[in-house]
């Protein structure tokens, strides 16, 4: 018999609607999973046993009742440390804040998974303020791999990304600025996306301005499917928010490929050197996809590497962030986020004007490149998982997170939406992921090739 923590959030619906199991039993294990992991992955900074529990039992109740809340009710869920939760503090990974305040207020997607009677099972840890693709922090220290212990989980979702991996919930909230959801969902193995920037509301508003996207971590499209249309609602405190959407994302899901015109693209034109174990498991899921009726061309979006442009506009960000800290606020800074804060900070307006000039030229190539193609594949990350507790590989010559994430961050700055899709393992057992990306407003797309893939992997195909 399949454990309760092994299943998707569609199995745990479908299993309380028949009565199969309740969601205090679901719930339970998945707090028992969370405690057992946390020594050794490091995926949470506070569990909310208690609260879950009572939130559980409501839920229970509802469904004895015949009555449930919404589309997720009684199921498990994380929550990002850099996402506002009703009744527990949001310390960003950082020393530098207080745990003082009433933490009343709910993030966006978190009241709305919270109104379709979601269980919070807590919060999972990030990089301090999400700035850096690997997870570890002043506050919570270091988040590891579930696949390796000695490796990372990524960032900045990291924790989210290991939680799911090893049935601490299926459903996670991460946020992306740069690759932050799909890098730790590669290096975990599991399914992560970035919704077109402002399909799911943010608020308190990021520093980091229209790079931030707020996306599902899940096991599969499906579940993934099913959390976008919760968390996609609108709220009137995020400006730059988009209206309801025209459909449910998971109605579509069953639409397949066939006919879609995919340009797969495995070093963005030779400007990234990929692992072979990489590049071997990325290019086996492509032959699947045309197998699957897909129109395969292998060929490359017209765009450079926009990594200066791309670091203006985050390093800015960051020094946002942190402007108003005192001397001892400071340094208690991981290290790397007081450099490139004091980078931020030397910028002009001008510099961050021509940064902007250099996204929006980005996402007119990419407009254009998506008149002839509804989907580009690319690996999520050119390598698997490194080791724990560093930015960079060792040896790698690269100076930031960046340098090894090249296939990540151009998305945030086009908005356009993005997700990692597991698609095996390379010769040391390590997850390998594969991006898709479709034109902005076409998270539909990238959704049904997501599922699509899922399905001949299941298979066995």
């Amino acid at each position: 018999m399949t454990e309760l923590t092994e299943l998707t959030a569609v199995q745990l619906v479908d299993g309380y609607r028949k009565g199969g199991f309740s969601p205090v039993e679901v719930t339970r294990a998945a707090l028992e999973r969370a405690e057992r992991i946390q020594p050794e992955v490091n995926a949470f900074v506070r569990i909310t046993a208690e609260e879950a529990l009572a939130q559980a039992r409501e839920s229970a109740d509802r469904w004895r009742r015949g009555e449930p809340a919404g589309l997720v009710d009684g199921v498990p869920v994380t929550v990002k440390d850099i996402l506002l939760m009703r009744g527990a503090p949001t310390l960003k990974g950082s020393k530098a804040l207080s745990e003082k305040g009433r933490w009343d207020e709910d993030a966006p997607s978190v009241a709305r998974l919270r109104e379709h009677g979601a269980v919070f099972l807590g919060k999972t840890t990030t990089p301090e303020f999400g700035w850096k693709g690997v997870t570890d922090s002043p506050l919570s220290g270091v988040t590891r791999n579930p696949h390796d212990p000695s490796r990372t989980a990524g960032g900045s979702s990291g924790g989210a990304a290991a939680a799911v991996a090893l049935g601490a919930g299926p459903l996670a909230l991460g946020t992306d600025g740069g690759g932050s959801v799909r890098i730790p969902a590669a290096f975990c193995g599991i399914f992560a996306l970035k919704p077109t920037y402002g399909r799911v509301p943010l608020y308190p508003a990021s520093a980091f301005g229209t790079l931030a996207h707020v996306g599902p971590m899940t096991r599969d499209a499906a579940d993934a499917a099913l959390m976008l249309d919760v968390i996609g609602a609108p709220d009137a405190r995020d400006w730059s928010g988009m209206g309801p959407s025209a459909a449910s994302h998971q109605g579509v899901l069953r639409e397949g490929v066939r006919g879609l015109r995919i340009a797969y693209s495995p070093s963005l034109g030779g400007q990234v050197r990929v692992q072979p174990g990489v590049s071997a498991a990325v290019r086996r899921a492509v032959e699947r996809l045309a197998r699957l009726g897909a129109y395969v061309e292998e060929t490359d979006p017209d765009l450079t590497d926009p990594v200066d442009a791309f670091h203006t506009l985050w390093f800015s960000g960051a020094a946002r962030v942190t402007q108003h800290f005192g001397p001892y606020q400071r340094e208690s800074l991981d290290p790397g986020l007081r450099e490139i804060c004091g980078l931020g900070a030397r910028y002009s307006a001008l510099d961050y004007l021509a940064a902007v000039d250099v996204r929006m030229d980005l996402g007119r190539r990419m407009g254009r490149f998506h008149e002839s193609y509804d989907l580009l594949v690319t690996p999520t990350v050119p390598i698997t998982a490194f080791e724990a507790g560093a930015e960079v590989p060792k040896g790698s010559g690269h100076r930031r997170w960046t340098g090894w994430t090249p296939f990540t961050y151009p998305f945030n700055m086009t908005q356009q939406p993005a997700a990692s899709v597991p698609v095996g393992v390379d010769g040391d057992g390590l997850p390998v992921g594969l991006q898709i990306v479709a034109a902005r407003h076409r998270d539909d797309l990238v959704l049904r090739a997501a599922h699509a893939l899922d399905a001949v992997t299941a298979s066995g195909s």
